[in-house]
Order: C-alpha cells, then sequence, then structure tokens
C-alpha cells in the first residue's frame, strides 16, 4: 500500500461567480461536511500552537455526537506545540496525511510520515513539530477518556497504517475490511479509530444501527453513503458526522473507497446525564 494517496481540505477560497449549491447538510442525526467547504475563512489558530491552523470539524453537542472532538491540523514549517493538549483528562489520535510530523511523547522522539498513528494516553507528555520545508497536515481526534476501576489506563504507541494488514469482512471475497490499530478486545481502550477499506463495487450490506458515535473522513475515493434516510454521495476529503444509532450502509464508488473512523466502544452507557 505504498505511496497510499490522503485527500486534505481545500483551503484556499472559491471564486465568486461559484454556485452556492453544494453537499452539505446538517440533520438531527448526522452532518456531512464536504471538502469544499474546508477554507481558510473557517479555520482557527489554537492557543500554545505555533504557525499552525486547525479545520474543527466535529466537537461534542448536547443531543447530537458527545464523545469528541476532530481536528484537521495544518503545521507550516517551523510551527508546532510544545504544549498541544490543554486537557489532562483527553486522550488521542494523530494521523498524518500529509508531510512529516515531529512527534515526541515522553522525551522519546518519533518521525510521522503519511500514514503514521500515534495514540495518546491522558495525561502523556507529547509535543510536535515541524522541521520540513513543507506544511504538514494531521488529523488530531480528541475525547475525555473513561477510567474503569481495575483496569489499567492504555499506552502510547506509534505505528504507520502501511505496517499494519487490512483484516477483511468474513464472506466478503477480500472487498471490505478495517485496519484494526488497537485489539477490539482489549478494554483499556474506549475508543477506536481506525481505517475502512472497501474496493471498488464492495458495500456495507445491511444499515448498521447502533450506540456508537462515528466520524468519517474519507481519505480516498468516492461512494454512495446511507446515512438515517438518505442517501448521499461523498468522495475523498468529505468528513461525516453520525450521532448514535444514526443507520449507515454503503456502496463504494469505481475505485477504492477508504476513511478514517472514530467510534466510541467499550464502555457501559452513563446513567447519570
Amino acid at each position: 500500500m505504498a505511496d497510499t494517496p490522503y485527500a486534505t481540505p481545500s483551503a484556499g477560497l472559491p471564486k465568486q461567480a461559484a454556485l452556492h449549491t453544494g453537499r452539505a447538510v446538517f440533520t438531527e442525526a448526522y452532518a456531512v461536511i464536504p471538502h469544499g467547504v474546508m477554507r481558510d475563512i473557517v479555520a482557527s489558530a489554537l492557543p500554545h500552537w505555533d504557525k499552525t491552523r486547525a479545520w474543527i470539524i466535529a466537537r461534542p453537542m448536547t443531543g447530537f455526537s458527545e464523545t469528541f472532538s476532530q481536528y484537521i491540523m495544518e503545521v507550516a514549517p517551523g510551527g508546532g506545540s510544545t504544549r498541544p493538549e490543554p486537557n489532562p483528562a483527553a486522550e488521542g489520535v494523530l494521523f498524518v496525511v500529509e508531510g512529516e510530523a515531529n512527534v515526541t511523547i515522553e522525551s522519546k522522539p518519533h518521525l510521522l510520515r503519511p500514514g503514521g498513528y500515534a495514540f495518546l494516553p491522558p495525561g502523556c507528555n507529547w509535543s510536535l513539530s515541524n522541521t520540513g520545508a513543507a506544511p504538514v497536515r494531521l488529523h488530531w481526534i480528541r475525547k475525555r477518556y473513561e477510567a474503569v476501576e481495575d483496569v489499567d489506563k492504555p499506552t502510547a504507541f506509534v505505528t504507520n497504517e502501511q505496517d499494519e494488514p487490512i483484516r477483511w469482512m468474513p464472506d466478503t471475497r477480500d472487498t471490505w475490511g478495517t485496519t484494526r490499530f488497537v485489539d477490539p478486545t482489549d478494554l483499556r481502550h474506549d475508543m477506536h479509530v481506525n481505517i475502512v477499506t472497501l474496493q471498488p463495487g464492495a458495500v456495507i450490506p445491511f444499515e448498521e444501527t447502533h450506540v456508537m458515535e462515528h466520524g468519517l473522513y474519507v481519505l480516498e475515493g468516492k461512494a454512495v453513503y446511507r446515512l438515517n434516510r438518505d442517501w448521499v454521495e461523498v468522495e475523498a476529503g468529505d468528513f461525516m458526522w453520525l450521532r448514535a444509532f444514526c443507520p449507515q450502509a454503503c456502496y463504494a464508488g469505481p475505485n477504492r473507497f477508504r476513511y478514517l473512523l472514530y467510534k466510541d466502544v467499550n464502555r457501559h452507557a452513563r446513567l447519570d446525564l
């Protein structure tokens, strides 16, 4: 899977003559943020980050998805942060889609190239810098960790998706599978950030309807995706944000379709809301 392409935000601004008609939608069950609306005007600067901007594409919202936030970070040469995470209770995942990021975790340096993946447990000491000549773009997914008595907290690790196998679903003839970075039975982890791959023409053949909240960023390809009552056409660079119990299914397009997937797992339902 060498030289895997990854979509990134469009940035810039559209021409003044561009049509306003687009695919962006926010409903009671899901949102679609097309790549064409991730422009300069909606990017944010973040405290303690230098030469960096962020597209914040998901954040907890009462009555919608409440467990996580997701940013697309763009770190210019010479930029980064020695104080990146303001919340000591937050865990995180970094996934690099463009450029090279120098990430130091508990004093140990790592170089994350495209496909690079880092899990950051709550309270760990980490930093990120761009010492290269080109910008770095990466996803940063954050969640408040739910500690459990007598269950250890997870530990930090770094890998690259190209070093991890795709685990194909049974009876799919290796057309629909998941790159899992964490063992699903490891109860230390209360979130999974995986990559889902569907080969051309592959399908998710039933309407998944379950308690997990989702963020799906399309890394490659195009598909028709079922979201609640609607079939929505999505392509590389689009983001889908699903609340719990939103039905979903998929028909992949003529090329390979891949997305970065967040979901909350392995914890009891909270009863103190």
